[in-house]
Parts: structure tokens; C-alpha cells; sequence
């Protein structure tokens, strides 16, 4: 039986997965190993608050304003939360 070409590229190439089968099961070649440390940030949310929930919104901001905070760098919707939630808070 012939084997017809695709159009669309799988995207689970060994190249890209490098994942290994060990005793212990499937482990990722590029994840870190788990120190103790690492272990316990992992954890470290146990018994505080919950996150509360996000909810997606679309909205209109500047465009210089968006391009100030894209240039601080990852995790900019982040802190832009964190000022809305600091000018909430600061106006209960």
C-alpha cells in the first residue's frame, strides 16, 4: 500500500521530544533534576490562599503603553495585573 503525502508535519519529531524511558518511566533529557530546594518551592503553596480565578478580556490600551510594558520584559501581563490589583485595593 502507497503511502500518501501530507500537507501538515507532525509535530512529535524525535528531535525535538528527546525523551528517554527509564525504570522509573517517561523523564524529559531537558528538564532539571529536583534538588530538595526545588522540591519544597514546588510544594510552597500548600495552606496559603487560593489564586483566584482569570477570567479572559479583551481590551483596548494604548499602544505606547503596551509597547512600555512589553520592553520590561516576560511576564508583563503579570504586572500589569498587579498594578490593577494594587489600585483596586488601594481604593476599597
Amino acid at each position: 500500500m502507497k503511502r500518501t503525502p501530507t500537507s501538515r508535519r507532525s509535530s512529535r519529531r524525535p528531535s525535538k521530544v528527546r525523551k528517554t524511558i527509564d525504570a522509573a518511566g517517561v523523564r524529559d533529557g531537558r528538564a532539571r533534576e529536583w534538588s530538595p530546594d526545588v522540591f519544597a518551592r514546588a510544594i510552597a503553596r500548600q495552606g496559603l490562599k487560593t489564586v483566584p480565578k482569570k477570567t479572559l478580556l479583551s481590551l483596548r490600551i494604548d499602544s505606547d503603553v503596551i509597547e512600555w510594558f512589553r520592553k520590561q520584559g516576560a511576564g508583563y501581563q503579570s504586572r500589569m495585573n498587579a498594578l490593577l490589583r494594587a489600585y483596586m485595593e488601594a481604593h476599597k
